[in-house]
């Protein structure tokens, strides 16, 4: 969750956002609990305590990271960790964006 922190405040805006969506049962004061004790402070708090949202995506694990283009069609899927701010993911994310304007 950090580095997707770092990322959305290295490029989010019109053309881009990170969406971390929680699942949690217990409700929103667990992801404020959760922003407050790693430090982020530039990703919105989303829930779905339904857990809806992961059978709607066909999500098996988490952490699933899912790119969707303006359409909200699915573009791009990765399951597990990764590190979000790195130069490669960073430069992945700017190719992304581009080829989704273009």
């Amino acid at each position: 969750m950090p580095t997707l922190d770092s990322l959305q405040a290295k490029l989010g805006g019109e053309q881009f956002e990170v969406v971390a969506l929680s699942v949690d049962h217990v409700g929103i004061s667990v992801v404020e609990k959760f922003y407050r004790e790693t430090s982020i402070q530039h990703l919105r708090q989303y829930i779905d305590p339904s857990t809806l949202a992961t059978s709607t995506l066909g999500i098996e694990g988490v952490p699933t990271t899912l790119l969707l283009d303006h359409d909200g069609r699915e573009i791009g899927r990765l399951v597990g960790a990764a590190e979000w701010d790195s130069p490669a993911m960073v430069d992945l994310m700017i190719r992304a964006i581009d080829g989704i304007r273009n």
